[in-house]
């Protein structure tokens, strides 16, 4: 079992709705010919990204409903074999629906979402690993919401990005050693050490929450095999 240490004292259900709210708030208020916009997923505008965000509330309800088995078996029936192939099938679902129609299902099913997340507490859910603890999956997806906030380039107020910096590197650190239990991870003073699987580098908070979330490139500076053991997603 992994060392929740890191992410204890954070309230996952509060993040999940701060970051559904920053993106709520921010898509509802975009310009139309900002939907076209290529988000930071590549081959994705941001109504793409949005049109995946709302396919991917089938999995949170999945989860919550205990039937990830049957959505999985849904998911290839529709030709899915990996996460990138099921994830174009979601985004394909939606092809036909207005930004504005996508908006209002995704607030739909997100805020169902979060209600039950909340309403499950310290209880499990159903996952792609089976049963797993609810208010962990909880931190997944508010840091997922998170990284695709920061995809459609909604802002941060100067007085939030602070705290909101912290607990992301606190729930990367968590998702790191979940993901990856042979590296050693150590914080102190805003950065973090990363040691094993043939790396040692210390990182601060922004290119460990990059890392982590598979979002950093050659220009981070950072070597691909170090960029390949931070990220999650290899």
């Amino acid at each position: 079992m992994p060392d929740d240490a890191e992410i204890a004292g954070l309230d996952p259900f509060d993040l999940l709705d701060q970051e559904a709210a920053r993106l709520d708030h921010y898509l509802a208020q975009l310009p139309a010919a900002e939907w076209a916009r290529p988000s930071r997923c590549a081959g994705w505008t941001i109504r793409d990204l949005l049109a995946h965000l709302t396919a991917s509330e089938a999995y949170h309800q999945a989860c919550l409903d205990g039937e990830v088995e049957a959505l999985l078996g849904d998911l290839a029936a529709k030709g899915a074999t990996d996460m990138d192939s099921a994830n174009a099938v979601g985004v394909a679902e939606y092809a036909g629906w207005s930004p504005g129609q996508l908006l209002d299902e995704w607030r739909r099913l997100d805020g169902d979402t979060r209600r039950r997340f909340r309403d499950r507490g310290d209880g499990t859910v159903d996952t792609t690993v089976g049963d797993y603890p609810g208010p962990w999956q909880a931190f997944h997806v508010a840091s997922e919401l998170a990284t695709h906030a920061d995809d459609v380039y909604v802002p941060v107020a100067d007085d939030e990005r602070s705290a909101r910096q912290a607990w992301r590197a606190q729930v990367s650190r968590f998702a790191l050693g979940e993901a990856k239990p042979d590296i050693a991870i150590a914080a102190a003073d805003g950065h973090t050490q990363v040691s094993g699987l043939g790396v040692d580098v210390k990182l601060d908070d922004e290119l460990l929450v990059e890392g982590v979330a598979d979002r950093l490139g050659s220009s981070s500076g950072l070597d691909p095999e170090v960029r390949a053991v931070l990220s999650t997603f290899t």
